[in-house]
């Protein structure tokens, strides 16, 4: 028989807290899971250690490869391998909650068949003592929604359609009917997968559960990164991805335009801010600026064009100033000038700040 959860976790020089995660694993109350460890080439011994656990229990399983950079190749070779109903994202340096498995498995069968389960992370900053609790919905949030409407809520209530993956319970069976994977080697995949994978879902359902005890410390990924373009080309590969994704998805018969003009307002904002800011112009040479855009661009401007309809007239504006700055790049430092002394003070006079 399949298990209920699958829970995949990506393992990369994590010795000092695999244990941790998968102790917290073992010990839940609910026993009908599986946990496969994707262990990618290490300078510690993590490897010994997920091996040491998959030999005492048989539902801990593990599979190896290559240090690719990212967590999305263990992510996507997971949910290939599981045999679960529900598949759960969990790093390597984090933990799950005690008996959280069985609050989740208890909200989940009293309201079944929604594709995502968006749930609580509980965030612990070592580096700075802070905590904090992540709910993307507030509790008067709809109970129950389609992914178009979950995509427009959020983006209304938090600015951003894009939560973290581990926010997320995903029906496997829906990750699989949709082809959905992360980029190999992206970092930053939340950016790009969650959009993509909470406008596909049929049914959204916010549990409101906290489970998921995110921690945040030195040398992650994350903290490690040194100068604000260290994930620029992440960045631009996500950018283009998605902007891909709406040229496919908004011909389809029915397409709600709201949701043109959520990821509009989104997306454009990643982009504008991460190439035309002051902060990332005195940061980011134009050169690696220009390059990284024409990642975003690689087969030309009729994704973002289409999309720009839906945005405010004065987002088509700067669309178009973003165009001439990848056009004429001898006279990029217009483009600069635009967004620095026009639309971000014009912006920011708006926004009444």
């Amino acid at each position: 028989m399949k298990p209920f959860f699958s829970l995949i976790i990506p393992c990369c020089d994590v010795a000092p807290y695999i244990r941790e995660c998968l102790d917290s694993v073992l010990r839940q109350s609910f026993r009908d899971w599986e946990c496969l460890a994707g262990v990618e080439e290490s300078g510690d011994r993590t490897e010994e250690i997920v091996r040491e656990y998959a030999a005492k229990d048989e539902r801990i399983r593990f599979f190896t490869g290559p240090r690719s950079g990212s967590c999305s190749a263990s992510r996507n070779t997971g949910t290939e391998m599981a045999r679960g109903e529900y598949v759960i994202f969990l790093d390597g340096d984090d933990s799950i909650a005690e008996g959280s498995l069985e609050r989740l498995f208890r909200k989940i069968t009293d309201r079944p068949g929604a594709d995502l389960y968006p749930c609580v992370i509980l965030a612990n900053n070592e580096m700075t003592g802070e905590k904090e609790v992540r709910d993307n919905y507030p509790e008067d949030a709809p109970g129950e929604m389609t992914g178009p409407e979950a995509t427009v809520y959020l983006e209304h209530v938090r600015l951003n359609p894009s939560p973290m993956l581990q926010f997320t319970i995903f029906r496997r069976k829906f990750l699989m009917e949709q082809n959905l994977r992360c980029i190999y080697g992206l970092r930053h995949q939340d950016s790009e997968f969650s959009p993509r994978a909470l406008f596909l879902a049929e049914k959204v359902v916010p549990l409101h559960e906290p489970y998921y005890l995110y921690r945040i410390r030195q040398n992650s990924v994350q903290t490690k990164a040194k100068g604000i373009g260290y994930f620029h080309r992440d960045f631009a590969i996500g950018l283009h991805s998605l902007f891909a994704f709406f040229g496919k998805v908004s011909k389809q018969e029915n397409f709600d335009p709201r949701v043109a003009e959520s990821w509009a307002r989104a997306w454009t904002t990643t982009l504008f801010v991460k190439w035309f800011s002051r902060e990332f112009v005195r940061g980011i040479p134009r050169r690696e600026r220009l390059e990284t855009l024409n990642i975003i661009f690689a087969e030309g401007f009729d994704n973002f064009d289409s999309l720009l309809r839906y945005g405010s007239f004065s987002r088509r504006i700067a669309g178009s100033w973003v165009k001439f700055f990848v056009r004429h790049p001898r006279f990029g430092f217009l483009s600069e000038l635009f967004f620095l002394l026009g639309y971000f003070p014009l912006l920011k006079l708006k926004n009444g700040k």
